[in-house]
């Protein structure tokens, strides 16, 4: 086996930023729907495009867009089109129209993935759990989607389900740190996530935690301001929690 290097992991901010997908089967509806959670603009071309709207329908996630609409248009894929978007996915099933789609979007600039193609990718695809705006992902560097997949579902297993609130706790404390015009380096995170602050959250005790993550980052004899979120909740309400594992 050659010698392949590693890749370089990164989060795309696809909000509202146009993406491409050309395809109209079940491979295609899955990298559909998960743009579509992150609230990608995305625009479909296929011929065919029944399939994969016909499982987005059945799943729920065309009645749940909120925000940059879903663009489907049914025709073949169109020469040099990929160059229009941010991201691109080929997803046809047919080498010829996927390695199309591939040079034009390499002849662009364009960052794309090739469906089930890891030679044809500058963007490979992990297997992804999200809880809030926590995201845990597994790639393999498409050598293997099914033990991404497989690993992916074993670390969620272990995962504390209050992951979104603790993350939201700590969001707040950092920002509560620079309204002081402090630097959150100066804050021994790992040392608060060490102690007792997630068995805080765990057990519902939420107005101890954000005591604790105040005295934890601010200067000695310095009570510190309100972090933002003690105004709109009380002491022991937190943030919502949702989690859904996502490929």
């Amino acid at each position: 086996m050659g010698t392949q290097r590693p890749l370089y992991p990164v989060g795309l901010m696809v909000a509202d930023r146009p993406c491409l997908v050309v395809g109209g089967g079940p491979v295609a509806a899955r990298k559909i729907r998960g743009l579509l959670e992150c609230g990608a603009a995305v625009t479909v071309v296929a011929p065919e495009v029944h399939r994969a709207i016909a499982l987005l329908a059945a799943d729920g996630t065309i009645a749940a867009i909120d925000g940059s609409p879903l663009d489907v248009q049914i025709r073949p894929y169109r020469p040099g089109e990929a160059a229009d978007y941010r991201l691109v996915i080929a997803a046809t099933g047919d080498p010829d129209v996927d390695g199309r789609v591939h040079a034009d979007a390499e002849a662009g600039g364009i960052w794309v993935n090739s469906a089930d193609d890891p030679a044809h990718c500058s963007v490979i695809l992990p297997a992804v759990h999200r809880q809030g705006p926590v995201s845990v992902a597994v790639s393999t560097s498409g050598a293997s989607p099914a033990l991404a997949g497989w690993l992916r579902d074993r670390i969620a297993a272990g995962l504390d389900r209050d992951l979104a609130t603790l993350a939201d706790l700590l969001s707040e404390a950092r920002a509560a740190v620079r309204a002081r015009g402090g630097s959150t380096e100066d804050v021994d995170w790992k040392a608060l996530l060490d102690g007792p602050l997630p068995d805080l959250v765990s057990s519902g005790r939420l107005g101890e935690a954000r005591d604790l993550l105040r005295r934890a980052s601010t200067p000695s004899g310095d009570p510190g301001p309100p972090s933002p979120g003690d105004a709109a909740r009380g002491p022991d309400e937190g943030p919502g929690t949702t989690s859904r594992p996502s490929t």
